[in-house]
């Protein structure tokens, strides 16, 4: 008989495959909707697209895949520079002709005929590389052909694909193949205990019998919760959590754990559920010297992160010699291509081509073997770690960072054959975003044999794992290293069961004492500001009729709020701290509405932080509806950005009705924030 809380695997992989289904629909029909009904110029001021392009070069990349490299067209562009875009590192997109000024809606919707799909592999401000999915002669004369070409963003279907084979497997499996960890993942067994009274030389390497060394920080500056998370994760035989609320130095003591795991042998897979997440690690990683391969795309551009991506690895190591002549004789002959005319030379070309790409391809896999087999550390993201190169690599521990961001599904992409798991993340910030659940459109309920109601993709295996085992398999790092104490104080109070304390360096600093020059005024004195504009006399708007009549980004991506008077508020704010000597740079105005901003949306800041951050929460209407704001982890990120100064702009009186949270906060701020109430006549007047 399972233990009390068990979760039946048939039913939970039944769920998730239904829900993943759903989502990937979804997706699909935001994609198919948008390229039926918008211009190519919309879906470029929208950002999911890149327009006036041209083919630059073609090169043999990763898996013998053409990289076709495409820069702005000079006439359309005059600084060389990329328009401002959305485009992302490992996204779907489609590489096609663009369709004229005048092109009928039905042209763009045509293009997935006509163009290339691909993936984003490079992204700089003068370039972008794509990938190309298919390796026909058709496909590769499509690009040699473009004059002036343009991506667009697709729904991710490769991700879904990836994501559904591994829960099937896990789905067919019996129950004597479950392996431990995923017997403590289910609740079918009770997590490890780790003993009290561990004492660090417990956790070092006895090699023959012999007498355990003392236990050595690599990193002493780090803080007691710090060292406490470390200590755990490396005690915990299955699984253990790492909390880490903004500030706390997350990474910073992953770094300290990976380099205290390679100090007992063990070989560590990581994985995050982004590119940025990823290389943040290999950042932070390669000044310590450690052998290790990062799979797959960096977004990152910095030479210690691409040094060890395995593009790079493969045309540089001692290993890649044996693939190095193939590729050369590879990018020959594409380059060849596009000076080529006559139709039966370019038969011939491709014809070789395919050849050499069979070729290419059993000496690289030889090449990657040998560079990931030797490799202590592996880094990759949670999709990428199902790649051909890890199919038959074990791990003795598998680190997933920002875990509370990842769809469970996308977790056990690693996490499959792990032995054992350390996941990190902060389930009090925002989880990912699931676009079936905010779809204008009714989605109908999922019902059927063995689907578990109730079950969301927004529940993260780190939420679920906590729920199931509690806080014993979770540790909580304490000390902020990023706020000023009165910033840090209501999240703290809230969320964090007042357990956070503000580092020394912190805990006082204001935009006033920034290490440049800044003037002591009432704006940069003040650490919490709230500007009250109770009274009606700033109203929100429906993005319909947002600002200055245009559509905004939130047409196309739902509907969205705006909020006129607030957005001048924010401007004047905003120019009272330059005008103080606050650079530019170092303030940002977020909302939880893409309608109201264009420096950025609560979603998009994750992770991030400023020294200064304005929110305008643009809700203000008679009826008191909060909307997006009613969401405590959406508002927990808007709040924990700063440093040294947090702003608020919105209406106490609509705000406080919405939920016993946002009173708490319109309290909170009414009795420690520098309260402001602002004219509306002040603001027109200038």
């Amino acid at each position: 008989m399972a233990p009390k809380g068990a979760i039946d695997i048939p039913s939970w992989t039944t769920t998730q495959l239904a829900l993943l289904d759903r989502e990937l629909q979804s997706e699909l029909q935001e994609t198919t909707s948008l390229l039926n009904s918008t211009t190519p110029t919309s879906l470029s001021r929208a950002g999911l697209a890149i327009t006036s392009l041209t083919v630059s070069s073609q090169r043999t990349g990763l898996g013998g895949k053409t990289v076709v490299e495409l820069v702005p067209d000079p006439a359309v562009h005059s600084t060389g520079e990329l328009p401002e875009h959305g485009i992302r590192v490992g996204d779907i997109v489609l590489l096609a002709e663009q369709p004229g000024g005048s092109a009928r809606k039905r042209e763009v919707k045509d293009l997935e005929g006509k163009g290339s799909r691909g993936v984003v592999v490079k992204v700089w401000k003068g370039a972008v590389s794509v990938a190309l999915e298919r390796e026909d002669d058709g496909e590769e004369d499509k690009v040699a052909g473009l004059k002036r070409g343009w991506i667009v963003k697709l729904a991710d279907d490769v991700t879904y694909k990836r994501m559904n084979q591994t829960i099937t497997k896990l789905q067919k499996m019996r129950e004597e193949e479950y392996s431990s960890f995923i017997r403590v993942a289910f609740g079918l067994s009770s997590p490890s205990p780790v003993p009290e009274d561990l004492r660090l030389e417990d956790l070092t390497l006895k090699e023959n019998g012999a007498t355990a060394a003392p236990f050595e920080w690599i990193d002493p500056s780090l803080n007691d919760s710090q060292k406490e998370a470390i200590k755990f994760a490396l005690a915990s035989r299955d699984i253990a959590l790492i909390h880490g609320p903004p500030g706390t130095g997350k990474t910073h003591t992953l770094i300290e754990l990976i380099l205290q795991m390679l100090k007992l042998k063990l070989r560590v897979l990581v994985c995050g559920p982004s590119n940025i997440s990823v290389d943040n690690i290999v950042e932070r990683l390669a000044p310590h010297k450690v052998p290790i391969v990062r799979l797959g795309h960096p977004a990152r551009l910095l030479p210690c992160v691409l040094n060890h991506s395995l593009d790079v690895l493969t045309q540089t190591s001692e290993a890649a010699a044996i693939v190095k002549d193939v590729r050369k004789e590879m990018d020959m002959k594409q380059a060849s291509i596009r000076k080529t005319k006559s139709g039966k030379e370019r038969r011939t070309i491709y014809a070789d081509l395919k050849e050499l790409r069979k070729e290419f391809r059993e000496r690289e896999r030889k090449c990657v073997g040998s560079l990931v087999s030797t490799s202590k550390v592996v880094l990759a993201t949670l999709h990428g770690a199902g790649g051909y190169q890890l199919r038959d690599d074990e791990f003795d521990v598998v680190i997933i960072d920002e875990a509370s961001q990842a769809l469970e599904a996308q977790c056990w992409v690693p996490l499959l054959r792990a032995k054992k798991a350390v996941l990190a993340g902060d389930h009090l910030q925002l989880p990912p975003t699931i676009k079936s659940l905010n779809s204008k459109t009714k989605i109908k309920a999922i019902e059927g044999e063995g689907i578990i109601k109730g079950m969301t993709l927004e529940t993260t295996m780190f939420d679920r794992l906590l729920a199931l085992h509690g806080s014993s398999i979770k540790r909580m790092l304490t000390t902020q290293y990023r706020m000023h104490e009165k910033i840090m104080r209501f999240p703290s109070d809230e969320l964090y069961e007042s357990k956070l304390v503000a580092a020394e360096s912190v805990k006082e600093r204001l935009l006033k004492d920034l290490p440049y020059e800044v003037e002591d005024t009432e704006d940069t004195a003040e650490p919490l500001i709230f500007f009250d504009t109770q009274g009606g006399d700033f109203p929100e708007k429906s993005e319909e009729e947002g600002i200055d009549k245009k559509p905004s980004k939130g047409l196309l991506m739902g509907e969205s709020k705006s909020n006129e008077m607030e957005a001048l508020l924010v401007k004047q704010h905003v120019q009272s701290l330059v005008d103080a000597g606050v650079k530019a740079e170092d303030i940002a105005v977020i909302t939880p509405y893409n309608a109201q901003a264009k420096l950025g949306s609560v979603d998009g800041f994750q992770g991030r932080e400023k020294e200064a951050v304005i929110v305008s929460l643009v809700r203000s209407n008679t009826e008191h509806e909060v909307g997006f704001l009613g969401e405590k982890r959406r508002l927990n990120v808007a709040m924990t950005r700063p440093r040294r100064s947090l702003t608020i702009i919105g209406d106490s009186e609509t705000v406080s009705k919405g939920s016993k949270y946002l009173k708490r906060w319109m309290d909170f701020l009414e009795e420690n924030a520098d309260l402001r109430y602002p004219s509306v006549t002040s603001l027109t007047s200038k």
